[in-house]
């Protein structure tokens, strides 16, 4: 990482923090956005362009470019090794095994190894937790376990008393080109869900906030742990609520599609 003291900087924090305290604020400080994708611009994952992207210029990314730049920020740490994993979205329902477009770290750090992710969404991890199969952890009133289903390992969270998938993985490290590959499906595939619609979520510990426009009109979807709040926005909200809320650029939609403005 060519700049860590900027990185702790946009996270919030100053000093040589723990890997929970980086994890934590980096998953409460940048938001997960496909802005790029959706205006048909490919996202990079080369350090010096995600450093450039999420730290310098106030933007947010989804899971290879958040768990890259957070990759980078634990090696600059001095962790023991930080392994990328990828993984398969379960959440949604959808039937049929699906691609690898997730990307997750396995971290070893004095001498225990960590499920760390900070680039899933709103319904993403907000600390590290002990990785593999193992207890319920309990994250600000959200549950996630991570339960053993064949040849995968699924981190599961707890929705309505149920405990539902969100990703399944299998343990072994990702080479550098599949990353490229998967990544550059995800934001360049016309049938990828982040090439055709506007999708964006903040976390706090206790509260999440997403924007998703996939069935449609635009709608924003506030979760906390025991209560689950949606409706509609028109484009003036959505631009305010970028602004107040998720502290990214200002948008505005141009024949359909949402652009940034400069």
């Amino acid at each position: 990482m060519e700049d860590f003291k900027a990185y702790l900087s946009r996270i919030g924090l100053r000093g040589v923090p723990s890997l929970w305290k980086v994890h934590l604020a980096h998953a409460t400080s940048i938001p997960f956005e496909n802005l790029d994708p959706i205006r048909g611009l490919p996202n990079s994952l080369d350090a010096r362009d995600l450093e450039d992207k999420l730290v310098r210029r106030g933007r947010g990314g989804y899971c290879f470019e958040q768990n890259l730049l957070l990759k980078a920020a634990l090696e600059h740490l001095g962790v023991e090794s930080v392994e990328p994993v990828l993984a398969r979205v379960r959440a949604g329902g959808r039937p049929g095994p699906r691609p690898r477009t997730h990307l997750i770290l396995k971290v070893r750090d004095e001498g225990k190894i960590w499920h760390a992710d900070v680039g899933f969404g709103a319904d993403g991890l907000l600390e590290p937790i002990p990785y593999g199969p193992g207890e319920i952890h309990e994250q600000f009133g959200f549950r996630y376990r991570i339960v053993k289903d064949g040849s995968e390992l699924v981190l599961q969270m707890q929705d309505n008393g149920e405990f539902v998938d969100l990703y399944g993985f299998i343990d072994e490290p990702a080479l550098q080109i599949d990353m490229e590959v998967n990544n550059w499906y995800v934001c360049t595939n016309p049938r990828s869900p982040f090439t055709t619609a506007l999708y964006c979520a903040f976390q706090e510990p206790g509260r999440s906030w997403m924007i998703s426009e996939r069935s449609g009109p635009v709608v924003l979807t506030i979760k906390t742990p025991t209560s689950r709040e949606e409706r509609e926005l028109n484009d003036e909200e959505v631009t305010e609520i970028f602004a107040a809320t998720f502290h990214l650029p200002s948008i505005r939609r141009d024949l359909g599609r949402w652009l940034i403005v400069d």
